[in-house]
């Protein structure tokens, strides 16, 4: 068995904090190292309609008056999608 002297505060950097950093540390390495090799092989999902109805300058509709105003009318915009789906 080893004695450890100290106070509290030293003792929990020694032991605690020390084994957080350590801990992560290891979880960002580990982490990086699997974006780095997934980013190869991985493929991009297809966007979905509504996310290409978004994504047009033409179908964006705005609030014009009001505090929301300049903000997408993102309600209005959800009817103005369906109806044209149907």
């Amino acid at each position: 068995m080893v004695k450890v002297e100290g106070t509290l505060d030293e003792l929990r950097e020694l032991f605690v904090e020390g084994a957080k950093r350590e801990a992560r540390k290891q979880a960002k390495k580990a982490g990086a190292d699997v974006v780095r090799s997934g980013t190869k092989t991985v493929k991009k999902r297809a966007k979905s309609a509504w996310q290409k109805y978004m994504a047009k300058k033409s179908n964006q509709i705005k609030h014009k008056r009001g505090p929301r105003k300049g903000r997408l009318d993102l309600k209005r915009m959800a009817a103005e999608f369906r109806k044209q789906r149907k």
